[in-house]
């Protein structure tokens, strides 16, 4: 590798391939490099065999590419190195009598080309520059154009997976999140919803699709759909979670994805809950005396053991005033630290139970955002599982 002249420390220095195999022809570029001024680090290559191994060995900011190389020639060249480089800028060499050619090299995708023996120091410094700074904003606007998609892609699977409450006369006030596991990652397959059926009762569901990404989310949005029509058709309890079984089976395919879910039936004029779990953990009891674990019988999760149909019900009493919190994994399978001996452990139920006693008292949607928060930062990133917590809050003396 040759570096150019010193410069100031601000100005950039150009990280520059020269595939040339003409020994003549590849010293006057050097040459004129070192007339522009400008800082550099040249790197020679006479192949393009040689050039992809410059190429995949370190970052290139510029690759002066000769059209007439041992192993290609013409276009071909320029489109090897921009499918083998798509994002570094592409300058073209051409011959006095191959005018046509600099223009067919950048429709094949160069920044720009120049001719042999027509170039001086100052052209050189102009077109380097413009070629790497074109190269730079449409690798920007292609990553932004990926966030746009990433982020859209989000948004539609989130309203799959977020849906709006259908509540009718219903007094309970309903607070969920949704939070995937990493930043730039597509949601996962947690999944929540909450409907008032015509009978009066309150039903909702928190479930977890096994793994994460695109399919998971699909499966998860399938799921939920299938359980908010499922349910407003009248389905319940042991009915109604074999029947999404069959649709998860129907809609996972060759992949052996599985669900695990808690479905909630509340009567607020009983008062009571009836909980199904399918592999799932129990929900939190919040009451005057503090939060607890809801003490229910569990039954095997959806698609492991198709048609068993275990899923027994639990009904438990409810107070005047309280509140019901059903979440999804991610909120107990991250780390925290032991008193003892400063080990990375498990947060689990226990660990959460601590933190909420922990919080001070104040509205839904601040106790849960203050949760979360809280356990993101026991984490410290050391788990990236996606998160859905969804608590219902109910005060008949109000």
């Amino acid at each position: 590798m040759r570096k150019g002249p010193e410069a100031a420390p601000d100005e950039p220095v150009y990280r520059i391939l020269l595939v040339e195999d003409d020994d003549g022809d590849a010293l006057l570029v050097e040459e004129l490099l070192h007339d522009t001024g400008m800082r550099f680090e040249l790197t020679v290559r006479t192949t393009l065999a040689a050039a992809r191994s410059a190429l995949a060995g370190a970052p290139i900011d510029c690759v002066l590419l000769d059209l007439h190389l041992p192993d290609v020639s013409g276009i071909d060249a320029v489109a090897a190195v921009r499918g083998m480089a798509p994002h570094t800028a592409v300058i073209v060499l051409t011959g006095l009598s191959e005018a046509q050619a600099g223009t067919d090299a950048m429709a094949a995708g160069a920044q720009d080309f120049l001719v042999k023996g027509k170039v001086e120091a100052d052209l050189l410094h102009r077109t380097l520059r413009y070629a790497v700074y074109r190269s730079q904003t449409e690798r920007a606007g292609a990553e932004a154009q990926a966030a746009r998609l990433r982020a859209e892609e989000n948004a539609r699977l989130e309203r799959g997976l977020l849906p709006q409450p259908i509540l009718g006369t219903s007094t309970v006030r309903v607070t969920s999140r949704y939070l995937p596991g990493t930043a730039l990652a597509l949601l996962g397959g947690d999944f929540l919803d909450v409907v008032e059926g015509d009978d009066g009762l309150l039903h909702a569901v928190v479930g977890d699709v096994s793994g994460h990404g695109p399919d998971a989310a699909a499966l998860g949005v399938c799921l939920r759909i299938a359980w908010r029509s499922l349910v407003l058709g009248g389905h319940r309890g042991e009915d109604l979670l074999h029947l999404m079984e069959r649709i998860l089976i129907a809609e996972r395919g060759s992949q052996q994805l599985f669900a695990t879910c808690t479905l909630l039936t509340l009567d607020q004029n009983a008062p009571t809950a009836t909980f199904h779990l399918a592999g799932h953990h129990e929900p939190l009891l919040t009451t005057a005396d503090g939060t607890q674990e809801v003490s229910a019988a569990h039954g095997i999760a959806l698609g492991i053991l198709p048609g068993q149909r275990h899923w027994p019900a639990t009904v438990v009493p409810l107070p005047a005033r309280g509140a019901l919190t059903l979440y999804t994994d991610g909120l107990t399978e991250g780390h925290t630290e032991s008193d003892d001996d400063a080990t990375p452990r498990r947060l689990g139920v226990e660990g959460l139970l601590a933190l909420i006693e922990d919080l001070p008292h104040t509205d839904p949607v601040t106790h849960v955002d203050l949760l979360i928060r809280r356990t993101h930062e026991l984490n410290a990133g050391r788990h990236s599982d996606d998160l859905a917590v969804l608590r219902l809050d109910w005060n008949r003396g109000a």
